[in-house]
């Protein structure tokens, strides 16, 4: 068989298949195509020594903002996916069924990598978030318009992953949890999942997960006080156990201010892995305290998670969570996206939301990403 791309000698982590072992990892017509020691090229194949790095399936970034030019949170999938070694951004609902079509057309379809979007319940999407103007959309119920939201869904459920809503004091005011009532009964008609938002109460982290159900995300699952997962005496409460017991996925969404190391420190220590780790990505966490996914990541190896669990957060798990088999592995026959990384080690400093500092001793470091099979260069204007 002739491949399009060989990926020779690296350490090929792939919790999918239960993989952490050197081997080369080929690709050929978009797909993956082969992971095996010692692939031959043929003629014409584009070799890459990668030697003394790692190669895992291209990384998921559940939870980002890249409704660029169109929302003033978005920023530019393409310009920071080299950097963050993520081959599929997941929207968390930029748009609502609105302005949908124009996220679509204008950012979506040109991309070069991956974007799948959860639609916002709002008709109108996120659409005041800046340093000087912040306007929760879900504070408006006039906003709620679900038979749009089913329609454009149902219409768009090739990039369409679920339905997101974002309810707290910030976002939803005096309107509560209402809005999380309405996407609910949108997300049961489409037969789809769930992101929930919270920030500041009310509601309750535990009136959130308590209307959540088996396969809906719970991002900011990590917050600092209030509205966190953790008692004043760092033990989780029983809210957040009985809901993962039931299957609700919980999922990290740094963000600008809900993320904590806190909440993490006591949350890893009682053996509380997030299923996914995202970075919450937007126009004002760009230039931190997130930055990007593979900083993200490199926080959570910085807190004793092993690579391994901090590779399947990102791509497994992810893609479980978005229903979508084929992302987020090597398996042969699978989307042909892999994501080349090193872990340098020294001292590097990492910030929470809330401020605080921690001196980690390891770093993702991306070093080349794969799209559909071929070797991606850096974005280019």
């Amino acid at each position: 068989m002739t491949y399009d791309l060989i990926l020779k000698g690296g350490r090929v982590i792939d919790p999918s298949q239960g993989l952490d072992s050197v081997a080369d990892v080929a690709f050929a017509n978009g797909k993956v195509a082969a992971v095996k020691k010692d692939i031959a090229p043929g003629d014409g194949s584009d070799v890459r020594d990668v030697g003394g790095k790692i190669v895992s399936p291209g990384f998921i970034d559940l939870h980002t903002h890249v409704y660029w030019g169109g929302t003033s949170l978005g920023v530019d999938a393409g310009r920071i996916a080299h950097a963050s070694g993520v081959t599929t951004f997941v929207d968390a609902g930029s748009a609502g069924s609105g302005n949908f079509a124009g996220f679509l057309r204008h950012v979506i379809e040109p991309s070069e990598p991956r974007i799948l979007a959860y639609l916002h319940i709002s008709f109108a999407g996120i659409f005041a978030f800046s340093k000087r103007i912040m306007i929760g959309e879900s504070g408006d119920l006039r906003l709620m318009s679900p038979a749009d939201a089913v329609a454009v869904a149902n219409a768009n459920r090739d990039v369409i992953v679920g339905i997101k809503v974002r309810v707290g004091r910030n976002a939803s005011g005096a309107s509560g949890a209402a809005p999380l009532e309405i996407a609910l009964q949108v997300a049961e008609e489409l037969s789809l999942p769930l992101m929930a938002h919270i920030d500041e109460p009310p509601p309750s982290y535990e009136d959130v997960l308590e209307r959540l159900r088996p396969g809906d995300v719970l991002t900011h699952c990590f917050r600092p006080f209030p509205n966190t997962p953790i008692t004043g005496q760092g033990a989780i409460k029983p809210s957040v156990l009985a809901a993962r017991a039931r299957g609700v996925l919980f999922d990290v969404g740094h963000g600008m201010g809900s993320f904590s190391f806190k909440t993490a420190r006591a949350m890893l220590a009682a053996d509380f892995v997030p299923d996914t780790i995202s970075s919450d990505l937007h126009v004002l966490n760009i230039d931190g305290p997130v930055f990007d996914q593979a900083t993200t990541l490199s926080k959570f190896l910085c807190l004793g998670l092993p690579l391994a669990d901090v590779v399947k957060a990102t791509t497994l798990n992810a893609a479980t969570a978005l229903r979508r088999p084929d992302l987020g592995t090597l398996r042969p026959g699978s989307v042909g996206d892999a994501t080349v990384f090193s872990v340098s080690e020294g001292q590097f400093d990492y910030v929470d939301s809330v401020g605080e500092v921690l001196r980690g001793d390891k770093q993702i470091v991306n070093d080349g990403v794969v799209l559909g099979g071929c070797w991606w260069d850096l974005y280019k204007n």
